[in-house]
């Protein structure tokens, strides 16, 4: 079962500067949330925030609460590994691992975690690539190497190899960027069927894309939350005159 994340009072830093100011907001599950805004707002910073990715880089440091299924992530003692288990991500550019086939790129995670049965591998990597909408293209492929696909079968590899260690919550930051339109709709599609199961938050630059795809969507400007709510009211009746002047294109 699908939980949202709430998170509250979010905080975030490189170094001394303060990249993200006192964040609230409510993630549904089993929907698709939307942050948009231009770049440099902080928009990939919060959702690496909400699966402990933003702590990775060196004195990057985060102050407040994220809850998931109850829990809050930064909690003394919980593992970021486990926490990085249930909230997958995907990112800009592709990066299937070049050396690895098909098969394996999928496999990694399940390894990683400790699946060692075969058949089990099998099972897992068959579902998590019908579940990217890849099987069809890549079953006869599956010992070739993944960086042999295309830009948009590569996206789908990545969401295959996140999918296979079974997330809560699927991150995507900004998933169609490198992407042609073809390759992006095929995304978008996929993010509509994977809501079904799964709370899924996207970082987009492509105000359309949100438009498209989002049940809730967040305005961030200059590590701030603007203002949130669902998709169709935020693009035709913005409560911030920031958020109306972004929209219809007066900056950004």
């Amino acid at each position: 079962m699908a939980d949202g994340i709430t998170v509250t009072k979010l905080n975030a830093w490189f170094g001394p500067s303060h990249v993200l100011h006192d964040i609230d907001l409510a993630v549904a599950p089993r929907a698709v949330t939307a942050i948009i805004g231009p770049s440099g707002c902080g928009k990939s910073t919060f959702i690496r925030c909400l699966n402990r990715m933003h702590e990775v880089v060196p004195g990057a440091r985060v102050v407040g609460t994220v809850l998931q299924e109850g829990q809050d992530i930064y909690s003394p003692g919980v593992d970021p590994v486990e926490v990085r288990r249930r909230i997958g991500m995907v990112f800009q550019k592709p990066n299937p691992f070049p050396t690895m086939t098909v098969f394996d790129n999928v496999a990694a995670g399940l390894r990683l975690g400790g699946v060692r049965d075969r058949g089990v591998l099998n099972e897992r990597v068959e579902r998590a690539l019908h579940a990217a909408a890849l099987w069809e293209e890549v079953k006869d492929r599956l010992g070739k190497p993944g960086a042999g696909l295309s830009g948009g079968q590569q996206q789908r590899l990545c969401i295959a190899r996140a999918l296979a260690v079974e997330p809560e919550v699927l991150l995507m930051d900004e998933p169609c960027s490198a992407l042609d339109p073809i390759a992006t709709a095929r995304i978008e599609e996929l993010i509509l069927e994977l809501k079904r199961d799964l709370t899924i938050v996207i970082v987009t630059h492509n105000m359309q894309q949100a438009a498209r795809v989002a049940d809730a969507t967040g305005f961030f400007l200059l590590g701030e939350l603007v203002e949130f709510g669902p998709t169709s009211q935020l693009f035709t009746k913005p409560v911030d005159k920031r958020t109306e002047d972004y929209i219809t294109g007066r900056f950004g």
